[in-house]
């Protein structure tokens, strides 16, 4: 048995547990010992990604216990493409927060940032409902420390609210999780998969009232209306490498509801019919407006960003609710893309709080930052790729997108909803944009005729190291966009995969390892062995009896 599969998770564990004991009290080790970690895990994640490219599925048993009882890990294509780019994220937000010194702004940040690292690459990887609860409250408990990091009021308040709806959402998981196990007796996926589809027409209600449940959950954490709420204020208030971080968390809840709808309860499953028709369709197409009208009516550039990712769930759930391996390739490539493109914008408004006057991020006139030009090619960069503008890799998930909901039979609704939310994407940004970077050079002009001083931080110039891990998520998005042939021929096999999971169900249950033999009471070895026990005990009764009654 590999014991790869385990290493991602492995390793930022005991990276935060070797900080915190260790190199607390360094910051220079802490940074060195956390981006070799990152950079381990990043290169694992490739291993994976490159042992499942030809559809092989990799089962790690925890103890060599057999499922279901035993806690497994499973690696096939969705899992490992998400746990590849979770890592490459958090390379570059590393690099980020080094470069800009957020990571000595606070305490333990790359302790909680490793825990981070282990809740969400375990959430990919796990192959069990009741481990994917763990994973989350592990990602919840370290995403609350990061997003509270270096300390505020607002930060705080944030902060508040984000921990009271995701322990929400965590309470609604258990009452499901233990609804699944009083009908299934498993919470193991594949084996729950075997079982549901074989449970009899008179016990699936609470199966149904589970599945419900489950999507409340999975939409809380994919921030989808009406449960988003918690989204732009935790965003926009948060350290910006831990937004950029966080661009990867809405996904999680994409992630799980992909894995659990096409393994657990699959399209054709009878006892889920219209559930995705009825409500995951509608949300999402309503989650993509509303998202995208924030972003024409945000009036900070923190908060528009924090939108328009609420905006790109929409988009990737309308993918998804599709149902079908175009749609679910589609998502993928989209989930992709966005991750990225979030990720590149939540850094570039740091970069942009940090040069203006005062750290403004309205959309007032202000005079230009030092190297305004670098600044502002990166920004209109990646808001050409959010609003899905020609040439990069927005504009392809789109098409995508829109391709596989020829279809759906709501294909007018998708279309029209789709194509007009990316106008006024672009409308959105370019407001932004121009008022921040172009019409900043007419304030100058005025300021020359009597102007305030500028603000020293100004005209510093920009430090390398940030714009080096912003260029370079710029330049994945890139490499997504030049290479979107051979990796779209490759999501198109992973969603076929999901549909056909016969062979994913067969390795988690069929590959052998150490199993629990109940045998019933006094039929196994243990009762073997107590009823000699109880046996000689009876003798050894029956011989006192006897000698006292000889006596």
């Amino acid at each position: 048995m590999s014991h790869w599969i385990i290493l991602p998770i492995v390793l930022p564990a005991m990276m935060a547990a070797f900080i915190v004991l260790v190199v607390r009290h360094h910051a220079v080790l802490q940074r060195v010992f956390s981006l070799a970690g990152t950079l381990a895990v990043l290169t694992v994640a490739t291993g994976l990604v490159m042992a499942t490219w030809d559809g092989t599925i990799i089962l790690y048993q925890l103890g060599d216990w057999a499922a279901p009882f035993g806690i497994v890990l499973v690696a096939d294509r969705l899992s490992t493409l998400f746990v590849f780019l979770t890592s490459l994220l958090a390379v570059f937000v590393q690099l980020y927060a080094i470069g800009s010194k957020w990571d000595m702004r606070g305490r333990h940040f790359y302790a909680l940032f490793q825990f981070q690292l282990m809740g969400i690459i375990g959430a990919f990887l796990t192959g069990d409902a009741f481990n994917l609860f763990v994973f989350f409250e592990v990602l919840l408990i370290a995403s609350y420390g990061l997003m509270i990091h270096s300390g505020g009021s607002e930060r705080f308040r944030a902060g508040v609210q984000y921990v009271v709806f995701n322990l929400l959402g965590s309470t609604l998981f258990l009452f499901a999780l233990g609804t699944i196990y009083a009908e299934t007796g498993t919470l193991n996926m594949a084996d729950l998969a075997q079982r549901i589809a074989a449970a009899p027409p008179e016990y699936t209600s609470g199966i149904r009232a589970a599945s419900v449940m489950l999507l409340m959950v999975f939409a809380v954490k994919a921030a989808i209306l009406p449960l988003h709420f918690w989204l732009p204020a935790a965003y926009a208030n948060a350290p910006a490498p831990v937004a950029a971080l966080f661009a990867i968390m809405t996904k999680v809840g994409a992630y799980a509801i992909i894995r659990f709808y096409t393994l657990v309860f699959p399209p054709d499953l009878e006892i889920t019919q219209g559930l995705f028709d009825t409500w995951l369709m509608p949300a999402a197409l309503v989650t993509l407006f509303l998202g995208m009208l924030g972003v024409l009516g945000a009036r900070r550039l923190d908060r528009l960003v924090a939108f328009a990712v609420i905006g790109s769930m929409g988009m990737l759930m309308a993918a998804v609710s599709v149902f079908t391996p175009q749609g679910i390739a589609a998502a993928l490539f989209y989930a992709i893309h966005s991750t990225l493109a979030t990720a590149a914008l939540f850094l570039l408004v740091d970069v942009v709080r940090e040069r203006r006057e005062r750290n403004l991020l309205t959309f007032d006139l202000a005079p230009p930052i030092a190297g305004g030009a670098l600044v502002a090619g990166m920004f209109f960069a990646a808001a050409i790729a959010m609003a899905g503008l020609p040439p990069l890799s927005g504009f392809i998930g789109k098409l995508l997108i829109l391709d596989a909901a020829m279809s759906d039979a709501r294909m007018a609704w998708v279309w029209a909803i789709v194509l007009g939310m990316s106008l006024i994407a672009v409308i959105g940004f370019a407001r932004a944009g121009s008022t921040i970077f172009w019409k900043a050079h007419a304030s100058e002009a005025a300021y020359d005729e009597g102007p305030p001083p500028a603000d020293e931080q100004t005209l510093q110039p920009l430090p390398a190291l940030p714009m080096v891990a912003i260029g370079g998520i710029l330049a994945t998005l890139v490499a997504v966009t030049v290479f979107a042939g051979p990796l779209q021929r490759h999501l198109t096999a992973t969603a076929e995969q999901l549909f056909a999971p016969g062979p994913y169900i067969s390795t988690v249950l069929e590959t052998p390892g150490k199993e629990i033999s109940y045998k019933g009471h006094g039929e196994d070895d243990h009762g073997e062995e107590s009823k000699a026990r109880d046996s000689h005990d009876a003798d050894d009764s029956h011989g006192d009896a006897q000698e006292e009654e000889g006596h």
